[in-house]
């Protein structure tokens, strides 16, 4: 290789870096196809965003920037999986109910990690995906549904929050181990938290109460979803 061509190849792969680069900075997701094979890394963290737009201050994660997102990767002819990983404290019920419903029905093999936490929403995003996997230092805070705002005080009010939690039980728990009767007690705990409601599971209580599949970290998701797209080739 002459002297020109190895300034077009450093050239070329200088621009490859840098569209990569950019594209983690714009969307907090990557394709990459330096393993065995070509995969989608999805990153959900902060607050999920839902109807309303939060302050510039808050991390956060769009719901409008990641359906379209998933729609592209199941679509794909190249890529052959999906890995998400979750570092979220939850955010908007609808939104965060809307990614986790679309993940369920991707036909690509679908892996979750969850990073630091998976709080509140981010329960049934975690769950979602065809194997769920937690590190040992995280956490998971399971709730009842929580409204901000201006609350009437009338019984239809609570009508809606009860169907809103049961949507939420119900998908959790067909996409994990866990039974609804022990989801509503997490759910409804109140000898944990101090101001709240509620439980929090580190990574080895959420895989021992049949929440998270497995305990692992990035090397053993890895190696799960390329397990998943050889058994699917």
């Amino acid at each position: 290789m002459n002297q020109r061509e190895e300034k077009q190849t450093e050239e070329k792969e200088t621009t490859e870096i840098g569209q990569t680069m950019q594209t983690v900075e714009d969307t907090g997701s990557v394709t990459t196809d330096n393993g065995s094979h070509r995969i989608h890394c999805m990153t959900i963290v902060g607050q999920i965003e839902g109807h309303y737009v939060l302050p510039p201050e808050t991390k956060s994660t769009k719901y409008e920037h990641m359906i379209p997102q998933l729609v592209a990767v199941d679509e794909s002819t190249e890529i052959e999986g999906l890995l998400i990983l979750l570092n979220t404290v939850g955010g908007d019920i609808e939104a965060g109910l809307a990614l986790a419903e679309l993940i369920a029905g991707m036909k690509k093999p679908t892996v979750s990690l969850v990073l630091g936490g998976g709080h509140s929403i981010g329960v049934p995003l975690a769950v979602a995906a065809d194997c769920s996997f937690i590190v040992p230092s995280a956490t998971m805070t399971i709730h009842p549904v929580r409204i901000n705002g201006l609350v009437l005080g009338v019984p239809q009010a609570f009508t809606h929050f009860r169907r809103m939690q049961e949507r939420i039980t119900e998908f959790v728990c067909a996409h994990s181990s866990m039974s609804n009767q022990r989801f509503s007690e997490l759910c409804m705990n109140t000898g944990e938290m101090a101001t709240d409601v509620g439980t929090v599971l580190d990574g080895a209580d959420a895989v021992r109460e049949g929440l998270i599949d497995r305990l692992g970290s990035l090397r053993e998701a890895l190696d799960t979803l390329y397990q998943f797209i050889e058994q699917q080739s």
